[in-house]
């Protein structure tokens, strides 16, 4: 059987970060989201692998290249126009072997667990289903594809209804099986209200046509990863499912609590004290006298200065973090550096819940604690200081003794500490 991973989409929610790679190429617990699904479908005994690829694909095509070094084998298909899902999975109907009765088809932004795909295959060797869409519950289904069953059968699907219409609290979780008739039933697809050519739309005609579609319950953790603090809940998850590696130093006088992953050429520093689990890449330098609590994850060749603390953050590679600085539940971009003496604050003085702008919009994360998005090459004056979810933009510079309360754009300064006069960065 064969597998298709869908990663040829822009991700603008999760825009600064995305303006440099694809959002399925964002680290979670030290390597891209993406190589996570490619080690559950291998797991699961599935070895040849079609990504659908678009937006800045050569990202993924230079990381995986052909797959061997994962275990599987990697082809990709270029989605030119990005015009939905059906359109997408449709791209790989002239690639399928003979051999090919059947595939799955991923998002490839979503949690994937190999038993699930055991699962899933299984079901469809059991049953007569022409096609298996993957279910999950969730309590509010009002902003996703919802279903209804008949037994163990999807009788209708119905795009974001309102919570008192919904007609189940089970949802399209981005996970399928077809057999070859899919592609007929995505000819005849026409495009949705948004323009798009949608795969709930041909599993639609296919129930019209009286085919089985099979509901697959599943019950593993499920996020929905759209928006940058819900890879902050990535994160964690991935995290804390892992268990130590130690191939890096460690000095004397180093106190670690929890499980830690220490890549090769990287060292930790007397006095450094960690919370585990916590995620340090290849060639990093951290301490000394450092505190990393939880969750954090850093990428390869990141420095971590004298008496920094980290929390609950990802911080990606080549970034600098200089002494007596404090970052919490943030997301840092890469080559970034933030300056001695940065002051992240991660918790709103009056309670509330932290907003951040998500396509133009102030949206509630729904955190109590959230940090600041940095994009890459971001720079941060010393003694500079962040309100909970502000976004820094791509290459932008903020001055020292800043205090930062709004979003800064890309390739901006920030040159006056007091009314955040900003000019275009030369």
């Amino acid at each position: 059987m064969r597998a298709v991973i869908l990663t040829a989409g822009e991700g603008t929610r999760m825009r600064p970060l995305t303006l440099t790679r694809p959002k399925t190429m964002l680290p979670v617990g030290g390597k891209p989201l993406l190589e996570y699904n490619v080690e559950a479908l291998r797991d699961a005994g599935i070895k040849n692998i079609t990504m659908v690829v678009g937006y800045q694909k050569e990202s993924v095509e230079e990381h995986f290249k052909n797959g061997s070094d994962f275990g599987v084998n990697i082809d990709y298909v270029t989605q030119e126009e990005r015009l939905g899902t059906a359109h997408a999975i449709g791209q790989v109907a002239d690639t399928m072997n003979k051999d090919d009765e059947a595939i799955i088809v991923t998002n490839g932004d979503i949690i994937l667990e190999n038993k699930l795909i055991k699962n899933l295959i299984n079901r469809y060797n059991e049953s007569q289903a022409q096609s298996i869409l993957v279910l999950t519950k969730v309590d509010d289904p009002s902003s996703f594809g919802v279903v209804k069953l008949e037994g163990d059968y999807i009788k209708d699907i119905i795009e974001k209804p309102p919570i008192e219409d919904a007609p189940s609290d089970l949802i399209n979780a981005g996970i399928y099986l077809f057999d070859r008739n899919i592609f007929q039933a995505i000819k005849k697809t026409e495009k949705s209200e948004r323009g798009e050519f949608e795969i709930t739309d041909s599993l639609k005609i296919q129930i019209s046509q009286g085919k089985k579609v099979l509901g697959l319950i599943s019950h593993d953790k499920w996020i929905d990863v759209g928006r940058p603090w819900e890879f902050l809940e990535l994160n964690e998850h991935y995290l804390e499912v892992s268990e130590s590696i130690i191939e890096g130093e460690i000095e004397e006088g180093v106190t670690i609590h929890g499980p830690i992953i220490l890549k090769k050429g990287s060292i930790i520093r007397s006095g450094t004290y960690i919370m585990g689990p916590v995620y340090i890449g290849a060639n990093c330098d951290v301490g000394p006298n450092t505190f990393l609590r939880r969750h954090t994850s850093i990428g390869d060749g990141v420095n971590v200065g004298n008496a920094v603390e980290i929390k609950n953050s990802i911080i990606m590679d080549g970034t600098n973090v200089n002494h007596l600085s404090y970052v919490g539940d943030s997301i840092i971009g890469a080559n970034c550096n933030i300056a001695a003496g940065t002051n992240i604050a991660n918790l709103r003085f009056d309670d509330e819940g932290i907003k951040v702008t998500v396509k133009g919009k102030r949206i509630d994360s729904g955190r109590r604690k959230m940090g600041v998005i940095f994009a890459d090459g971001v720079k941060t004056g010393i003694n500079s200081s962040f309100n909970p979810g502000v976004t820094v933009g791509l290459n932008s510079s903020i001055g020292s003794g800043a205090i930062i309360y709004r979003d800064i754009p890309n390739n901006k300064v920030v040159i006056h500490h007091q009314t955040q006069e900003i000019k275009e960065k030369k």
